[in-house]
């Protein structure tokens, strides 16, 4: 109880100062270098997520696509504003490093959930609602478990198995599984989203699948 109370955050806010002041040069070269292949569409990419107890914040990522549009003024498909650049930093897990800043203003901790979606919110059950009971992750067990690899109802199980088991061995274990996995590249698909798709389709297509069955 005191370390999910305190000592997690005192050790996530000296980690993510020490980790800003070490890798600024790192962040300066990714900022500079993203801000050419992205054709001026910037170097990072900002949205709203929700956090513990679903607390709107605003979470910082590099921004690995750039904001090309069709003749109609659309975006274009996800896979063709991807730049090599882009699909780089992804699979080094680049692209997170600026939630540390998110980490250092208490928005984020270094392990937790990940936020998802705002407009998932009115989509999970009362027992995946126990995700925002603690701050959100830059990793956490669903990470580790499989990444994009594993089912929604999985990933969400975990999320929960992790709030009601939270320790500070258990976040020693998911830490140093998280580094062994972005080393070795394990489980690195650079692709958005889920590979089941978007969460609330996914909820609305199971309702729907339910209520023929009960129909039937």
């Amino acid at each position: 109880m005191i370390y999910r109370k305190y000592i997690k955050r005192i050790l996530d806010f000296i980690g993510a100062l020490i980790m800003l002041i070490v890798l600024s040069p790192l962040l300066l070269v990714v900022t500079v270098w993203l801000h050419f292949a992205n054709k001026g569409a910037g170097a990072f990419f900002t949205q709203e997520r929700p956090g513990k107890d679903e607390r709107i914040f605003k979470l910082y990522k590099f921004k690995s696509m750039t904001d090309e549009r069709d003749e109609e003024g659309n975006l274009l498909p996800d896979g063709k504003r991807l730049t090599p650049v882009g699909r780089f930093i992804r699979k080094t897990s680049l692209d997170e490093l600026p939630q540390l800043w998110n980490v250092l203003k208490g928005d984020m901790s270094f392990i937790g959930p990940r936020p998802l979606l705002v407009q998932y919110l009115p989509y999970y059950s009362e027992r995946e609602r126990k995700r925002h009971r603690v701050l959100p992750g830059i990793s956490g067990l669903a990470q580790v478990s499989g990444r994009k690899c594993i089912s929604w109802d999985r990933k969400l199980e975990l999320d929960v198995y992790y709030v009601e088991n939270l320790s500070f061995l258990l976040d020693l274990r998911i830490c140093f599984t998280t580094l062994k996995k972005v080393l070795s590249q394990e489980n690195v698909l650079v692709v958005t989203g889920n590979l089941e798709g978007p969460l609330d389709l996914n909820k609305e297509r199971a309702m729907k699948l339910q209520k023929t069955k009960h129909d039937a």
